[in-house]
């Protein structure tokens, strides 16, 4: 089972919460957090920390090479993993061709770089994906395992134009099955606990053109169970009530990792966001199917109630977006009092919902700073003094 943070089972010492400055003293206020101007619905102040490092990585790496055959049989087989995620496979059949023919020419190529999953003890692809998807696709004969784009080659040497892997002849297909692709193979030694540097490899590797953003990373690095949960309670149709279309980018899915981080591990966190979700999510990537349940009907409880409540939750006055640090708070706090006493009716949570909106200290603790260890404190307790006081 999940442990909440050391000291307690409650995520907050409430034996010592005081009153929070009286609500409802607040007149108008403009937020300080526009919308993003991004395709998302989703506002977080906190994704302005992502270049902070808190730690020194103690990492080994050595050198692999592997024939092409022989690393396309393990990406079938699974023992080297792709990670599913947000941008999937985007090279054109030209591009792929052009790979495959530098291979058959003999020409050098650009390596890999590889993580090792602690657990199973697969490797999976940090660096590389075009490359070695291009490999699988033309080894199946299908483009983008398409059934109806056999995979020929495209604007490459005549020798070569329009022929499948089956049709080269046996000097060419011999001369692909033996070349090489060296491949970086990275493991953190230190620290023990906290395989987090590979996050910050992959981030550091996927820089040009649409930059990944932390949640693209984490379902690429952390893939698991918990990473799993959170994308099947994303299709939770009160959620998508509450946070509107899909982001394309996960931000809906980041929010359900935060829910649940900041529920067992808020009274711990420390700065930068960023780095407290993935030490989260990477430390319970495969916890105990109790606790993923229970955590998910949690989740499915706090976010029926907040649907029922309130048309457009967790925005500031109506706004468009969800504000991260409202939905995280207000998640929070209403999970504790469900736990701990009971499920309030629903006129209860739009009256504390909006009487948080109206505080002073909440408001700035929402909007400024976010990610700083004082505003996450301040907001997770003064929502939870609301809602086990309403």
């Amino acid at each position: 089972m999940l442990q909440r943070s050391e000291g307690s089972k409650n995520r907050l010492d409430f034996n010592r919460l005081e009153a929070p400055t009286t609500i409802d003293q607040r007149g108008e206020y403009e937020p300080t957090t526009p919308h993003n101007g991004t395709e998302d619905d989703i506002v977080d102040e906190s994704d302005a920390d992502d270049a902070v490092i808190p730690l020194r990585y103690d990492i080994t790496s050595f050198g692999i090479d592997f024939d092409i055959e022989g690393l396309v049989r393990r990406l079938n087989e699974g023992d080297v993993l792709v990670p599913d995620w947000q941008r999937h496979y985007v090279w054109n059949i030209r591009q792929a061709s052009s790979f495959v023919e530098s291979l058959l020419l003999g020409l050098p190529v650009p390596g890999v770089f590889l993580g090792t999953d602690p657990e199973s003890g697969r490797l999976y692809v940090i660096d590389g994906q075009q490359r070695l998807k291009s490999l699988q696709f033309f080894y199946a004969g299908k483009f983008k395992e398409s059934a109806g784009q056999p995979f020929k080659l495209t604007g490459v040497d005549d020798r070569f134009e329009g022929l499948a892997r089956d049709d080269l002849d046996d000097a060419a297909r011999r001369e692909l099955n033996n070349s090489l692709i060296h491949a970086t193979v990275v493991r953190q030694l230190d620290p023990p606990d906290n395989d987090t540097s590979m996050y910050q490899i992959y981030k550091r590797l996927n820089t040009g053109g649409n930059k990944v953003n932390a949640q693209e990373i984490r379902r690429a690095v952390y893939q698991g169970k918990l990473i799993d949960t959170i994308k099947q309670l994303n299709g939770y149709p009160k959620w998508r009530e509450i946070v509107g279309k899909r982001s394309p980018r996960l931000k809906d899915q980041e929010l359900i990792l935060r829910f649940m981080a900041m529920s067992y591990q808020g009274d711990s966190y420390s700065k930068p966001m960023v780095e407290f979700l993935n030490t989260f999510n990477q430390r319970n990537r495969n916890p105990e199917n109790l606790w993923l349940e229970e955590i998910s009907d949690l989740f499915k409880k706090i976010v029926d109630v907040f649907a029922e409540a309130k048309q457009r939750p967790f925005r500031l006055h109506n706004g468009r977006v969800v504000n991260a640090a409202v939905f995280d708070s207000m998640a929070v706090g209403l999970a504790k009092r469900v736990e701990n006493t009971s499920t309030p009716e629903s006129c209860e949570i739009a009256i504390v919902h909006d009487s948080l909106i109206e505080n002073e200290d909440y408001l700035k603790a929402v909007t400024q700073g976010t990610s700083d260890e004082g505003s996450v404190v301040q907001r997770l307790r003064i929502a939870t003094y609301a809602f086990i006081n309403a």
